[in-house]
C-alpha cells in the first residue's frame, strides 16, 4: 500500500541529491574561473600558465 509512494520519494530524493552535487560542482568551477580572472585583471596577466607533466612545458590554462 505504501510501497510505491516510498519508492517514488526515494527516487526523488536520490535525483535531488545528485542534482545538488552537480550544481555545487559547477558553481565551484565557475567561482574558481571568476577568481582566476579577477587575479589576472589585478596583476595585468594575460592568462594562467599550467605546466604540462609530460613535456615539462608551460601552456595557457584551458577553461
Amino acid at each position: 500500500m505504501f510501497m510505491p509512494q516510498l519508492i517514488f520519494f526515494a527516487v526523488i530524493g536520490i535525483v535531488a541529491y545528485f542534482g545538488y552535487r552537480a550544481f555545487v560542482r559547477e558553481a565551484e568551477r565557475v567561482t574558481a574561473k571568476v577568481r582566476r580572472q579577477e587575479r589576472q585583471a589585478t596583476t595585468g596577466a594575460n592568462g594562467t600558465l599550467v605546466r604540462d607533466p609530460k613535456t615539462g612545458e608551460y601552456r595557457l590554462a584551458k577553461d
